[in-house]
């Protein structure tokens, strides 16, 4: 269980960095663009469309994070009037649905990545459209990870209150 935990850590380490990487990209980015436009009457062609795939990138990267601590959308109302054994349970069920689902997406993804790949197109500065649209299957697979990582935590829940003698 320490092995996963140093794992999902570290991995929310990389994450973060990634995450404080994009987003001061994308702040830098915008403000010049502003500046720029007013200032100058000119501006980067490459600058927008480069600021919208970093925000894909950085929001996969966010939903990672919130998935490694568990505070990605859930629906919590009705995990409220389960006992702590059940919620455990239902958590297991919940997560490998989910991790089933993000590999499922993140081949589907990686399926629109090698068409991406044959149209041949650029984003901007001559990098591949496919290259910046690499999140896609990555991020799905980030998540599928996290979710899977998740997951013997709350086993230990599920049978910790077995054999405490839990209802």
């Amino acid at each position: 269980m320490k092995l996963l935990r140093a794992i999902d850590a570290a991995l929310v380490r990389v994450e973060t960095v990634l995450l404080v990487v994009f987003l001061g990209l994308m702040v830098v980015l915008s403000f010049a663009q502003v500046v720029l436009r007013n200032v100058f009457d000119t501006g980067l062609l490459w600058a927008d469309p480069f600021v919208r795939h970093l925000v894909l990138w950085a929001g996969f990267m966010g939903a990672a994070m919130a998935t490694s601590t568990d505070r990605h959308i859930s629906i919590e109302a009705f995990n409220k009037f389960l006992p702590e054994r059940w919620r455990h349970l239902v958590h297991v069920l919940t997560s490998l649905f989910a991790a089933v689902t993000c590999w499922v997406l993140a081949d589907a993804a990686w399926t629109f990545i090698q068409d991406e790949q044959a149209a041949g197109g650029e984003v901007a500065l001559g990098i591949p459209s496919w290259i910046a649209l690499l999140i896609l299957p990555v991020g799905y697979l980030l998540l599928m990870v996290h979710f899977l990582l998740r997951i013997p935590h709350h086993v230990a829940g599920v049978r910790a209150k077995q054999s405490g003698g839990g209802s």
